[in-house]
């Protein structure tokens, strides 16, 4: 009873302030008033309600917009929370104020009540037009673009402006530049635009003097700092930004320390501190880690437990790479995660988690570890996505994949897969990763891929010691039209050789893994410095390849080809008879197997590849060529340096009663044997000579014969040369050995005993050489330089110590 007598009292009240308030504005005098000013936004504090004057009653019937430029009305009306026909409640006008000022368009905002009719008055902010940086040396334009918020067309507000400030502040710190100081400026445009100008002053660079260790009792200072990446600052480099002060980097060098301590037995590492301490004049800092090593370590127990029935916990144990009594190695850990997550998912079981447990017994300096691996059930793939492939068709990437919906999951086959899918060369990045799938005994399979340009125009030119000027025009696409194609159209022309080839391939011809296609090509090639002959070659070849197993391939040809000899006036007789123009029709297979990890830059593996050409199934000439190559690569010291064996041999032979002619033997030399001219070895024309005091030589060296065998072997030590990554610099010191020769009878020129006679020789004596290669990735192309000795020759043979190519396209 006592709540409804409060509730009627209260209803009275209301009534008399209404009667009240209805008669002071009949009595007053008619003028408009705003009753709500909006919000006021002082020094980028938050917008404050001005309180209003007079509590309207009646409801707003129009409301008006004004002082807006580029925003249209119809979008400030949609920020408001206050509608026509509705009584305007001063709460819900503060919150459209709010909200307009949230949209960062406006600087100012009101809103004003007058009668019938709502008025919402704003200032747009300006507009970006430019953003002008000045004084930036150091830093390219583009970098610190990049980063700032503010851009050309972009909404301006002096908030922004400050968090620019700071961004670029950030930039200048990660260089090496705490001394950098911004100011921004601010050049007001007609039409309420802006010019916005940030003017840097970029200071010294700090670079790190100093770099101390506190607490390392097993390693010296000296050695800890060749963990690091942070250098102290030294004249000598000016290639290196290491020697910059960075806090990012002074973090990982935190994480490079324990890594390092961990990965010798220290379990109880750790880096308790890093101090900075800048010079008064700001040009450098002192940097101190201060850390406790520790106690050293070794593995303890290694045990593997799980509740899935097809692992063999004992057999997945001795296989680990963290073994009872062992050096404790905290990298090794992660390894073995990863191995028992391997070993897991090529049983099928997917979504296995593997948590180590790691127990560290102090008393007797031992880590046990027990591997458990949670139990999931064998998955089987439901479905496969590929995602990103914007040109190329799902089916070139579906038949690289060696799994399909409903196969058992196998984590082997999606490795194998993904590498395969990368290997097309068509992306940027591929990744194959399974997802849950809609049970927890079903996976999906996502193929994520990146496409990258295919297509290639490529104009080319270089200039090395044998070819001279060299210049290469080409075309090529190597998706075509998304099918996972080759076309090329190649042109190239040096002082030497000049050749047009078109060349295409479908590589899973009739939807089956076989590679086809077929070459149309012309080539002249002028061997006036060699002998005095050049030949022209035009033709067509169709080919064919297809695995026999993972890393064995096979391939098939046909070539049937024009070759044309043209020999120089006062060549021999063996050059002489080659004269003229001949059909070959040529048959050939080929065999590989390739296990290395990198066909371009191999560091591990191995090669062999066979491949033999029968000519003489229609045409002039008949003769069986077979060629053998072979390779092994291995990582020695460390990962980038690599030491390899290869090996290459051949041998021609001709058939029913045909003699092979010159362009069809063999010539090494050059590039194919270092320290020797290209053709510099084998069978050659001499003429003998009365020895002199001015010259030993017995021999006036002749034209080059080529041979019908040659075996050649090399020995390789690849290094980088202590330069940084970036500039691509690498070295090799190399040694190579090798014979070539066995000229057909019919070529051979006797000698007749006189003193100036003109004869042949024929030798498969040994040759070696030995020497230093460089390799430089240069911005216009790559480059090459060998320098080599050949310490065993023959003396009719032509040596070259010093040879250069290089390449370039633009």
């Amino acid at each position: 009873m006592k709540a409804i007598i409060q509730g009627l009292a209260a209803i009275l009240a209301g009534l008399a302030v209404t009667c009240i308030s209805q008669a002071a504005a009949q009595d007053a005098p008619a003028e408009p008033e705003a009753v709500v000013e909006g919000l006021v936004e002082q020094d980028g504090a938050a917008p404050q309600a001005v309180a209003p004057r007079q509590q309207a009653i009646q409801p707003v019937l129009r409301i008006q917009v004004e002082g807006n430029q580029r925003v249209e009305a119809d979008t400030i009306l949609s920020y408001l929370l206050v509608r026509p026909g509705e009584i305007p409640d001063p709460r819900l006008i503060n919150l459209s104020i709010q909200t307009l000022y949230g949209t960062n368009l406006f600087s100012d905002v009101r809103i004003a009540i007058d009668g019938p009719a709502m008025v919402v008055f704003v200032e747009e902010n300006a507009i970006v037009n430019r953003v002008i940086l000045e004084g930036n040396r150091a830093i390219a334009d583009d970098k610190i673009t990049e980063e700032i918020e503010l851009q050309p067309r972009a909404i301006f507000t002096r908030a922004r402006v400050q968090s620019d400030v700071q961004r670029i502040l950030q930039v200048y710190r990660q260089s090496g530049r705490f001394a950098a100081q911004i100011t921004p400026k601010i050049v007001e445009l007609p039409q309420n635009r802006v010019d916005l100008v940030f003017e840097i002053s970029e200071g010294p660079v700090t670079g790190v003097r100093r770099i101390a260790f506190l607490g390392n009792e097993t390693y010296s200072d000296r050695e800890l700092r060749g963990e690091i990446v942070t250098t102290e600052a030294r004249w000598w480099r000016f290639f290196s930004s290491n020697d910059n002060y960075d806090p990012d980097r002074i973090e990982y060098d935190r994480e490079q320390l324990r890594t390092f301590y961990n990965d010798r037995g220290y379990a109880d590492f750790r880096v308790n501190s890093v101090v900075a301490e800048l010079t008064p004049d700001q040009s450098a800092f002192y940097v101190t880690f201060n850390m406790e090593e520790g106690r050293r370590y070794q593995f303890g127990e290694i045990t593997v437990e799980t509740a899935i029935e097809d692992l063999n916990t004992d057999f997945l144990a001795a296989g680990l790479p963290t073994q009872e009594g062992q050096l404790y190695v905290g990298s090794l850990i992660e390894e073995s995660v990863d191995q028992l997550t391997f070993a897991a998912g090529a049983a099928g079981y997917a979504f296995v988690d593997v948590n180590p447990r790691v127990s560290v017994n102090r008393e007797d300096q031992t880590v046990d570890i027990n591997f458990v691996i949670n139990e999931s059930p064998r998955v089987y793939i439901e479905r496969i996505d590929i995602i990103g492939n914007t040109r190329t068709l799902d089916r070139v990437i579906r038949r690289e994949l060696d799994i399909v919906e409903g196969d058992a999951f196998n984590q082997v086959l999606l490795n194998i897969s993904e590498s395969r899918v990368n290997r097309l060369g068509f992306f940027e990045e591929v990744s194959v990763e399974p997802i849950q799938g809609s049970r927890p005994d079903r996976a999906q399979v996502q193929v994520q891929v990146t496409e990258q340009p295919t297509g290639e125009l490529a104009f080319g030119a270089g200039f090395s010691s044998t070819d001279a000027f060299l210049i290469d025009f080409s075309i090529s696409e190597r998706n075509l039209r998304g099918r996972g194609q080759f076309l090329r159209f190649r042109v190239s022309a040096s002082s030497r050789r000049q050749q047009v080839d078109i060349r295409f391939t479908e590589p899973r011809f009739l939807d089956r893994n076989l590679a086809a296609g077929f070459d149309l090509f012309q080539v002249r090639s002028d061997f006036s410095r060699e002998a005095s002959f050049e030949t022209e070659s035009t033709g067509f070849s169709l080919r064919a390849g297809f695995p026999l197993t993972r890393a064995v391939q096979a391939g098939v040809s046909y070539t049937l080809r024009s070759d044309e000899v043209r020999a120089f006036q006062g060549s021999t007789a063996s050059i002489e008879r080659a004269a003229g123009s001949r059909v070959t029709s040529l048959f050939g297979y080929s065999l590989s197997w390739n296990r290395l990890d990198n066909p371009v830059e191999p560091r591990n593996g191995f090669r062999v590849a066979f491949n033999q050409d029968f000519a003489g199934f229609g045409g002039d000439v008949r003769y069986v060529r077979s060629e053998l190559q072979a390779g092994i690569y291995r990582n020695v010291f460390r990962s980038d340096v690599v030491f390899s064996v290869t090996g290459e041999t051949g041998y021609l032979f001709s058939w029913g009663g045909d003699t092979a002619r010159i362009n069809d033997r063999f010539f090494k030399g050059g590039n194919s044997f270092r320290g020797f001219e290209t053709a510099g070895i084998g069978p050659r024309v001499v003429q003998r000579r009365a020895t002199t005091e001015d010259n030993d030589d017995p021999f006036v060296s002749g034209d080059a014969l080529g041979g019908n065998f040659y075996a050649i072997g090399a020995a390789e030590l690849t290094f980088p040369l202590g330069l940084p990554e970036q500039y691509g610099i690498r070295g090799s010191l190399f040694t190579e050995v090798g014979t070539l020769g066995l000229l057909p009878d019919e070529d051979q020129i006797p000698d007749d005993g006189s003193a100036d006679a003109v004869y042949t020789v024929d030798e498969l004596a040994p040759r070696a050489s030995a020497g230093l290669s460089v390799f430089w990735d240069s911005p216009f192309g790559p480059v090459r330089f060998d320098f080599a000795h050949a310490f065993v020759k023959e003396d009719y043979d032509r040596g070259r110590f010093f040879r250069f190519s290089t390449r370039t396209g633009f």
